[in-house]
């Protein structure tokens, strides 16, 4: 069954990619910064094409997170329809999380540590417990 895609065209050569003028003017450079008229090193047609190429990544940037945006839809979706919740998502990676961590030799050694002061409180307060009950006897 063949699946028909509402996501824009990735080929950044394609006459039917979206630009980033179809979205309204986005400045190259910040408001605010000064462009250097006169860049040391450069000579000033040097400089014209690197700010055309800066222009033209600028835009390929903004058409690579469209085309992202549409496909974390596509795929959001698709678990809809497949009947994957964004909840059971979760569930699952917690669970795996959690199998991570209990498998790792930090967690282990964390256990043993607890595992081992536990036993030595309760035999701390077997003991008390046993001195408690001696001294109210001995009072009797």
């Amino acid at each position: 069954m063949a699946l028909l895609s509402c996501t824009p065209d990735i080929n950044l050569n394609s006459p039917n990619r979206v630009l980033l003028s179809d979205f309204g003017p986005e400045p190259a450079v910040p408001v605010g910064v000064a462009v250097p008229t006169i860049v040391p090193g450069l000579t000033e047609a040097e400089a014209e094409e690197l700010r055309a190429e800066l222009v033209k990544v600028e835009e390929e940037i903004v058409t690579l997170r469209q085309v992202l945006a549409a496909k974390e839809r596509r795929c959001g979706e698709l678990r809809r329809r497949l009947g994957l919740s964004a909840l059971e998502g979760l569930r699952q990676n917690l669970s795996k999380s959690w199998h991570d961590v209990q498998v790792s030799t930090a967690y282990k050694k964390t256990q043993e540590t607890l595992s081992q002061a536990g036993q030595k409180t309760s035999a701390a307060l077997s003991t008390v417990g046993s001195a408690i009950s001696k001294k109210l006897g001995d009072m009797r």
